[in-house]
């Protein structure tokens, strides 16, 4: 193990031709080594960077050397790279990719990873996810040691994969503020709030929808969590009883999550807090564990939702703007949860009120019709389970933007009805 200064990283070195490098993602990229991978003029020919979610700046600009970017989604600033054609998705759910990367399925030639000390290791901090995975069948895995990110239960690095080199870091973690809540957003909350009962188990999406939902649950009493991503909203919530995990019956007690998008606090929320669990994918996406969990209420969002209740979470306008991610792995979970909901929540237009989110049929398939349990927009909510399509059909067109309603059920009649009926 060699542990260097920043300015003392020769990338063009450790590096070789072809390289998959395997970034932290969102707000657990190691930014000081992300700025001297863009920054380096002399890196080998066809280097690739496997992103996840991006809420820096640091990819938006063209690199020094030319480098391949890929992701499993266009999440945050990722949708800015994808509808200028330099990201390239690969679309897998994300329980898969720990696994992929495990296998050798995707390979991993070099990660790059944040950690905080931790006594005599290290710990992950703020992700605990697939990069942990492409480090144990990497070439070279470089950590940015940074004592100012948080030290969290289950984020311990584990001590068979080596570090090769060890950089200090220049800043502190990357931070994302909380997104406001307009009327909109806070009405499909309200909605989406009536749906969960006294003591569910939250799973809650990326997004603005999602922080919206959190902030409409102050009234309810004993709720749990168990999530991919946690933000800021979820410290409220623990801080005003409203999630105590008491009745969850795996990890009681506990709140459950892999992923921390928010401020320092909730870093500091995180950080040593024994009610607190940074689980691996395998803990939080796996159907086993969500299907043990009674009332498991997924809450996400979407793009666009058809007359079927068919969801889009990826494309808009022909550019992949969103993931899988997560989305299919939870709505599976809470249908196979006794008690459980599988909420798919989103605003019934888009460019201010001049498209219709509410569609005949949608662009891309992410959760099946089959999956889907409810739809709220900010007119309803539309009960799914147990319809058939036509009474889909009416339910969905009863929550779109009534502008759109007519020309909705006009496409129903000369498409839908004729051939699927």
């Amino acid at each position: 193990m060699v542990r260097i200064a920043a300015a003392d990283l020769d990338l063009a070195a450790l590096l070789r031709p072809g390289d998959r490098i395997v970034v932290g993602q969102a707000t657990a990229e190691p930014l000081t080594l992300t700025r001297c991978l863009v920054e380096e003029p002399g890196l080998p020919a066809g280097c690739r960077i496997f992103l996840g979610p991006l809420y820096s700046d640091t990819f938006l600009n063209p690199p020094a050397t030319p480098l391949g970017l890929e992701a499993y989604g266009a999440i945050g600033k990722g949708a800015q790279l994808s509808r200028q054609g330099r990201l390239d998705i690969l679309p897998m759910p994300y329980s898969a990719l720990s696994a992929g990367f495990a296998t050798g399925l995707l390979p991993a030639d070099c990660v790059m990873i944040q950690l905080a000390p931790e006594g005599r290791g290290y710990n992950l901090g703020i992700s605990n996810d697939y990069a942990v995975e492409a480090a144990r069948r990497a070439r070279l895995v470089i950590a940015e040691i940074n004592p100012t990110a948080p030290r969290c239960r289950g984020g311990e690095w584990p001590a068979d994969i080596p570090i090769h080199v060890m950089v200090e870091a220049e800043q502190e973690p990357l931070e994302v503020s909380s997104l406001t809540h307009g009327e909109t957003e806070l009405a499909i909350a309200a909605n989406v709030a009536s749906l969960v009962p006294d003591r569910a188990v939250l799973q809650l999406g990326v997004g603005a929808i999602p922080q919206a939902v959190a902030a409409r649950l102050t009234e309810h009493r004993d709720l749990g969590l168990h999530s991919g991503a946690l933000f800021d909203g979820v410290v409220d919530l623990v801080e005003r009883g409203v999630v105590t995990n008491a009745a969850k019956e795996v990890e009681a007690g506990v709140s459950v999550g892999g992923l921390l998008i928010g401020s320092r606090r909730l870093y500091d929320f995180a950080s040593g807090n024994p009610a607190f669990h940074l689980a691996p994918p395998s803990v939080t996406h796996r159907l086993e564990t969500i299907a043990r969990l009674t009332r498991f209420c997924a809450i996400n969002s979407a793009i666009e939702v058809d007359l079927t209740g068919q969801v889009n979470a990826e494309t808009a306008q022909g550019h992949y703007v969103g993931a899988i991610g997560g989305q299919v792995d939870f709505v599976r979970g809470a249908n196979a949860s006794r008690g459980g909901r599988a909420i798919i929540a989103l605003p019934s237009t888009a460019r201010g009120g001049m498209v219709s989110r509410v569609v005949p049929q949608v662009a891309t398939v992410t959760c099946s019709r089959a999956d889907v349990d409810a739809v709220v927009t900010e007119w309803g909510i539309a009960e799914l389970r147990g319809l058939t399509l036509r009474q889909r059909a009416d339910r969905m067109i009863a929550v779109a933007a009534p502008q759109f309603r007519e020309d909705l059920a006009r496409a129903w009649r000369e498409t839908w009805s004729t051939h699927h009926a």
